[in-house]
């Protein structure tokens, strides 16, 4: 062979060498080059989640940016706008009243956790034997009121959710619909705060009464069964948009609930992504991600127990993400895989 020959093959064969690794860089980053932009909830429950799917997008080549924390309306209308692209906290059918906000431009895809995400109401335990409450029609009775009213209204006080949070609104139709105005004071401020002097009231041996959901840290320093019960609700009333899920409010086997099955009052949540509409269509890798991939309800929990316990800084929460995705590798690795070979 010839020295140009030579040459010339050396060439070729360095060509579809670099050819070849551009072929491969492509395909492992099919988010090479576009920036995402992601939100996540007030709540801090939920910020585990969303930078484990932050990471996974980033691990796709995306440039993704440190979320912005928004309440739901902002976060409905934002995403379908796109001024943002993504968020991992949707609970459906809680946010069921934000569909005419977000649909004409964004859209639910994927499950973080099926109906995993219980909703109710509890009373530390002691006060529920003392009192024999089982349910929200025993905080009509006055003995019980004047027992939960800590600042002298009357009222038996709740602590319950903040203005513009999903389960502020079916509350507020729980407080109408069961007559109970003039007898409970619903507490709006921030829910960690509110949460947390409820649970100093309880250490220091009163009554507490309070609105949660699972998975969350309170139900982990309050353990439902032993320190608080579930009560019941006397019966199944939702706002219009929920009506058809009333048969799924009484659920069996709820640990710490007064009765078995235990009437709720809620149905269980589906917390699901919501992403905009043109965003996944753009962007095929980063839809399939979304759709393959899902956190254990207990993997959840476990971590917000973790940063109720201090470790709650940016820098915990990130490294818990990324301790999570290699403690699930495997399952991690084979989303990965569905998601760039839907980019092909």
């Amino acid at each position: 062979m010839k020295y140009w020959d030579i040459a010339k093959a050396a060439g070729l064969a360095t060509a579809i060498t670099v050819m070849g690794a551009t072929a491969v860089t492509a395909q492992d980053e099919p988010g090479d080059g576009v920036s995402v932009k992601s939100a996540r909830p007030s709540w801090d429950t939920g910020w585990f989640t969303t930078e484990i799917y932050n990471e996974l997008l980033r691990e796709l080549g995306y440039e993704v940016s440190d979320p912005v924390t928004l309440d739901n309306p902002a976060f409905y209308q934002s995403v379908a706008q796109g001024d943002v692209d993504y968020w991992v906290e949707g609970w459906f059918p809680l946010h069921n009243t934000y569909e005419d906000t977000f649909t004409n431009g964004a859209q639910v895809v994927g499950m973080v956790a099926e109906g995993g995400a219980l909703q109710g109401y509890l009373v530390d335990k002691k006060s529920a034997e003392e009192y024999d409450i089982t349910s929200l029609e025993d905080f009509k009775r006055d003995e019980v009121k004047e027992a939960f009213d800590s600042n002298g209204d009357g009222k038996a006080d709740m602590v319950a959710c903040p203005p513009g949070w999903g389960c502020e609104t079916v509350i507020e139709h729980h407080l109408d619909a069961y007559d109970l105005r003039d007898h409970v004071n619903s507490i709006k401020a921030s829910y960690n705060a509110s949460m947390a002097d409820a649970i100093s009231r309880y250490n220091n041996d009163e009554p507490i009464f309070f609105y949660t959901w699972t998975p969350n840290w309170t139900v982990g320093v309050l353990e439902p069964g032993t320190d608080v019960v579930w009560i019941e609700v006397d019966h199944p009333d939702l706002p219009e948009d929920q009506k058809e899920l009333e048969d799924a409010t009484e659920m069996a086997g709820v640990e710490g609930c007064v009765d078995d099955p235990c009437q709720m009052g809620w149905p269980a949540n589906d917390i699901q992504p919501v992403a905009n509409s043109e965003f996944l269509s753009e962007n095929p890798a980063a839809r399939t991600l979304l759709e393959e991939a899902s956190i254990p309800i207990g993997d959840i929990f476990a971590q917000n127990a973790t940063m109720n316990e201090g470790e709650d800084s940016e820098d915990d929460i990130k490294r818990h993400a990324q301790e999570w995705i290699e403690n699930n590798r495997d399952a991690v690795d084979g989303w990965l895989e569905e998601a760039r070979a839907a980019a092909n």
